[in-house]
C-alpha cells in the first residue's frame, strides 16, 4: 500500500505496541483529534495512546489509502476490545518535514 514512511511507521508502531516508536513519528507540536478530544504536543499524545491500548487494545490495520503530498488519508480495520469491533475508521494525516504534525481519526 502507497503511504509516507511516517504514516507506514506509525501504524507499525501502533502493531508492535510500542509507544516510543509511536511518538517519534510525530512533530513537537503536532496535534491528534480522536473521539471528541484534542491532544497537542509529543508527550500528551503518547499520553492518549497509551490510554487508548490500555483501554480498547486495539489494533488499527490499514486497508485503503488516498491522497498524496502532505495530506493523506487511511482507512484502517481496528480491532479490540469494545463494542462491535471490528470497526473501519478513517486516519487522515498531515504530514510535515517527514512527521506528523496532524491527525483526525473518525
Amino acid at each position: 500500500m502507497d503511504m509516507p514512511d511516517v504514516v507506514k511507521a506509525y501504524f507499525d508502531a501502533d502493531r508492535r505496541n510500542d509507544p516510543d516508536a509511536l511518538a517519534a513519528v510525530f512533530s513537537a507540536s503536532a496535534v491528534v483529534n480522536d473521539e471528541g478530544s484534542r491532544h497537542e504536543g509529543v508527550g500528551a499524545i503518547r499520553s492518549w495512546w497509551v490510554a487508548a491500548k490500555e483501554k480498547y487494545r486495539h489494533v488499527a490495520e490499514p486497508i485503503e489509502t488516498k491522497g498524496a503530498g502532505d495530506n493523506v488519508s487511511v482507512r484502517a480495520t481496528v480491532t479490540g476490545q469494545f463494542p462491535n469491533s471490528p470497526v473501519t475508521l478513517d486516519f487522515s494525516f498531515t504530514v510535515k518535514d517527514d512527521r506528523i504534525v496532524g491527525l483526525e481519526i473518525g
